[in-house]
């Protein structure tokens, strides 16, 4: 039984019951959606056809729901520091939420959010826990997945000890966790590439957020330097990353069984990277 769950963030182009095909057809055993338009505030609801067709198709071919990772729309802001943009945030964010419950998926993907320079960090990692709070409140065995960001901005969540923060204000702790994209954690100064860079890395995310907490993981390489704060994604070892990290990656037990998901910029070699990371994997 593979160890390793990999995929790519796949097209739910036609409704979301065509995502795990597109998946299958890459080789993937993991995959991420949008289950709405990623740059819409509101799109129409899930009809009871996409929601059971979605389903069966994830039991035929062999996806379980611990290894989707579904992404909310890059809209949302749930620390905006005011108050008619973090009320659409949370709406948007709870409608996020009920559409994973519908289709019986137990992971939610989100991005923290942004201060937009009017707020202090804190006040808006404050604003974010606060958001997941209110909409973990109002449903029922989603956890709400926070992704470490590049820190581009005046974005919060580029810093392990950000996502601890949110955390530690989540009121319920089970429904809580973390997605580490390896390129936003490249560009906000993590050294995943030399031996000893990466093992700092992990234990200390180990030490401030805890392994218990890691959902999921973005495998991307990255275009730009260590500690650049710049969000560009490269397919994988064409970046500063090398395929040395992926590698490492792939051989380390702390990536077992969860959804390990390409988000690299070139959807034609997908099929090839899962098939290169599967053998460095073993499996």
């Amino acid at each position: 039984m593979a160890t390793k769950f990999i995929g790519a963030h796949v097209s739910a182009a036609g409704g979301v019951e065509n995502a795990p095909v597109n998946a299958a057809d890459i080789g993937a055993t993991a995959f991420a959606l949008f289950t709405k338009n990623q740059r819409q505030w509101k799109s129409k609801p899930l009809t009871e056809e996409n929601i059971r067709k979605f389903k069966k198709n994830c039991e035929d071919l062999g996806f379980s729901s611990k290894h989707i990772l579904p992404h909310d729309s890059y809209l949302i802001n749930l620390g905006h520091p005011e108050r008619a943009g973090i009320e659409k945030s949370r709406d948007a964010f709870l409608d996020e939420m009920q559409r994973c419950e519908q289709l019986g998926l137990e992971l939610l993907n989100f991005h923290p959010g942004s201060h937009l320079k009017k707020i202090s960090e804190d006040e808006c990692l404050q604003r974010v826990a606060e958001s997941v709070n209110i909409a973990l409140d109002k449903t029922k065995g989603v956890i709400a997945v926070i992704e470490n960001t590049a820190g581009q901005g005046s974005n919060v969540g580029y810093r392990f000890d950000h996502l601890a923060r949110i955390i530690e204000l989540v009121e319920d702790q089970t429904r809580v966790g973390v997605c580490i994209d390896t390129c936003h954690g490249w560009a906000g100064g993590y050294d995943f590439l030399s031996e000893e860079g990466y093992e700092k890395s992990w234990e200390d995310f180990e030490a401030t957020v805890g392994l218990k907490y890691l959902k999921g993981i973005h495998l991307n390489d990255a275009k730009k330097e260590v500690g650049s704060k710049v969000d560009r994604h490269a397919s994988l070892g064409e970046g500063y990353m090398t395929q040395k990290t992926f590698e490492r990656m792939m051989k380390d037990d702390r990536f077992d069984d969860i959804p390990i998901i390409l988000e690299t910029p070139n959807p034609d070699i997908w099929a090839e990277e899962i098939k290169w990371l599967n053998r460095m994997a073993g499996q």
